[in-house]
């Protein structure tokens, strides 16, 4: 995602998310709101990261889940058991050689 784009999803501007990149700032509890928006995390999910100097990327799946709607997360849910699957058969054809 560009800044751009982020910047357009979480209603702030280019130029806020470029100095939050280059720690320019320190932002406002709604400045980071609004930024979590943007990238459909919940500011708990942000601070934890920070916190822990860590992603959590399972909690990022379900802050990404929490955003979409049933129907939409029906189709996620399809193709990521795919994609597991996947994983897990080529996994047991490592193990097999």
């Amino acid at each position: 995602m560009t800044q751009e784009e982020l910047a357009e999803r979480s209603g702030l501007s280019a130029d806020t998310i470029r100095r939050l990149e280059h720690a320019g700032f320190s932002p406002s509890l709604d400045t980071v709101i609004k930024l979590c928006t943007g990238l459909d995390l919940m500011v708990s999910t942000l601070f934890m990261s920070f916190e822990t100097g860590a992603r959590d990327e399972a909690r990022e799946l379900i802050d990404l889940a929490l955003a979409r709607r049933p129907r939409d997360l029906e189709l996620v849910t399809g193709i990521l058991r795919l994609l597991f699957d996947e994983l897990s058969r080529r996994t047991n054809d490592e193990n097999q050689d």
